[in-house]
């Protein structure tokens, strides 16, 4: 048996019904769960709404105020508040399957890894675009390098919770940005951590029509790649004519597959990714996502 916390970092999102409703309803095998949720907002604007679910939850439910609409602020709280064996990350904007929890701790004792991540399934709405749909441009995968996963995400993961890994903490520096589970988890494998993946433990995010556009796709891409620029070890003398390459490779891979919808996009949004990497290796500042809205 494990004990295991569930962390939810939620701003001004009242989805985050759907959330905890899916929750409840895990199959959650002999292990000990907690659900924790941090307001992110400036004022306790999840109160309420916590304090009336947590009576249909069949576990504890612990809420903590974390306001700064800072993302990393709500994040390092929950990693304040918890005590269990491991903890998993989910957004507020995602519904669990009925054995996610236990297929993430299932891979994490039979590989010993530090984190495990599980996919992140979107799901679209009726009027969302048809090349949208086909290329599944918003659903969440670990990269693989090598064979070799570097780095994580938060929306979907489990984290076995020992030293040296919980003194980590998210870098409130990228907190409105973006990036700061990148930033987290290269620490984690920095220190020795290992990273699996749990095919099955799987979680849906429905895509509301804010984010169902290019324009969104190409932000997002833009951030991450910026992210990864900044976190670069290579000197930029190195890594500036590989990115540069890199660029105009998916521009030209563009132009080729301009018949395609889905390969189209797909290429430029690999050279806007690249484009990115470029901006981070050169230290240009970053957009603010976090903190604006429920679909930012």
């Amino acid at each position: 048996m494990a004990r295991i916390d569930i962390c939810i970092c939620t701003f001004k999102r009242p989805f985050l019904v759907e959330t905890l409703r899916s929750i409840a309803a895990l199959n959650r095998g002999v292990h000990q769960l907690r659900v924790i949720i941090a307001d992110n907002d400036t004022v306790p604007s999840a109160r309420d709404l916590v304090t009336a679910l947590a009576a249909e939850m069949p576990m504890p439910v612990t809420y903590v105020h974390a306001p700064e609409a800072n993302i990393c602020i709500a994040r390092n709280a929950c990693l304040d508040a918890a005590t269990g064996d491991f903890i998993a990350f989910v957004d507020d904007d995602e519904v669990v399957s009925q054995y996610w929890l236990t297929e993430l701790v299932g891979k994490a004792q039979a590989s010993g890894a530090t984190a495990v991540l599980g996919p992140v399934r979107a799901t679209y709405r009726d009027d969302a675009p048809g090349w949208m749909v086909r290329g599944d441009f918003h659903s969440t995968l670990p990269v693989f390098v090598d064979g070799t996963i570097r780095t994580g995400y938060t929306c979907n993961v489990l984290i076995r919770w020992i030293e040296p890994f919980k003194s980590l903490r998210f870098n409130p520096a990228l907190g409105r940005s973006g990036g700061e589970d990148t930033d987290f988890f290269y620490a984690l494998t920095a220190r020795g951590g290992t990273i699996d993946y749990a095919p099955d433990a799987v979680v849906e995010e429905p895509v509301p029509a804010e984010r169902a556009t290019m324009t969104w796709l190409v932000k997002r891409r833009l951030r991450f790649g910026q992210t990864h620029g900044m976190l670069q070890s290579a000197s930029p003398l190195k890594a500036l004519p590989i990115v540069a390459v890199k660029i105009l490779y998916c521009c030209a891979m563009t132009g080729l597959t301009a018949f395609s919808p889905v390969s189209r996009r797909r290429n430029w949004l690999r050279a806007v990714l690249h484009m990115g990497v470029l901006g981070g290796i050169l230290g240009l500042s970053q957009a603010q996502h976090y903190g604006h809205s429920a679909t930012s």
